[in-house]
C-alpha cells in the first residue's frame, strides 16, 4: 500500500506545484530574447533573398546620424557571427528612392540597397531593425537605438538552432 500511495504522490506532484506556481504568480523569469517578437508574417517582396538571415532597415536616402548607427549596428552584428556570416544579409530599404551619399558606401560595403514595401513591418519603420528568416518571415524587430552585444547574442542563437540553408 506504501509504494501505491508513493507512486501516486510522485505523479501528483507535477501537477499540483505547478497550479500552485501558477495561481500565486511565478514566473519561471525573463525572455531569453532580446528583440521583440513578431507574429509571423511573409514578406513577399524578398522573395529572392530566401535561404539568408536578413537584417532589414527602413530609412531616407540621405541617412542621418541615426541612420548611419543603424548601418553600422547591422555591419557590426554580421560580422560577429564569423563563420555563420554568409548566412546573413543587410538590406537597407530606402524609403524616399534617393541615392546615398557617395562618402557613405565604403562604410556600408556589402549592404544591399532594395524597394521593399513596408506593410507587413510593424511599428514606425525608421525606428528599428529588423529580422526576417531564411524562409521570408518577419521574425522580430529590435528596439530604437538597440545594443549590439545583445542583437548579436539574439542572432547567434537563431543561427545555432537554423539549419544550413541548402
Amino acid at each position: 500500500m506504501n509504494k501505491l500511495v508513493l507512486v501516486a504522490l510522485v505523479c501528483a506532484a507535477p501537477v499540483v506545484l505547478g497550479t500552485a506556481a501558477y495561481l500565486l504568480g511565478w514566473s519561471p523569469g525573463q525572455p531569453s530574447n532580446y528583440g521583440e517578437l513578431l507574429a509571423p508574417a511573409q514578406i513577399p517582396a524578398l522573395k529572392e533573398l530566401r535561404g539568408k538571415w536578413l537584417l532589414v532597415m527602413f530609412d531616407a536616402g540621405a541617412c542621418d546620424a541615426s541612420c548611419e548607427k543603424k548601418l553600422y549596428t547591422m555591419r557590426q552584428v554580421r560580422r560577429a557571427q564569423g563563420k555563420d556570416m554568409d548566412r546573413v544579409e543587410r538590406l537597407w530599404a530606402v524609403t524616399d528612392g534617393a541615392k546615398p551619399r557617395p562618402e557613405l558606401l565604403p562604410a556600408i560595403e556589402g549592404t544591399r540597397f532594395i524597394a521593399v514595401p513596408s506593410h507587413g513591418f510593424p511599428g514606425n519603420i525608421r525606428d528599428h531593425i529588423y529580422l526576417v528568416d531564411p524562409y521570408g518571415n518577419l521574425m522580430l524587430r529590435f528596439p530604437p537605438d538597440p545594443d549590439p552585444s545583445r542583437v548579436i547574442k539574439d542572432l547567434q542563437r537563431l543561427l545555432k538552432y537554423s539549419p544550413r540553408a541548402r
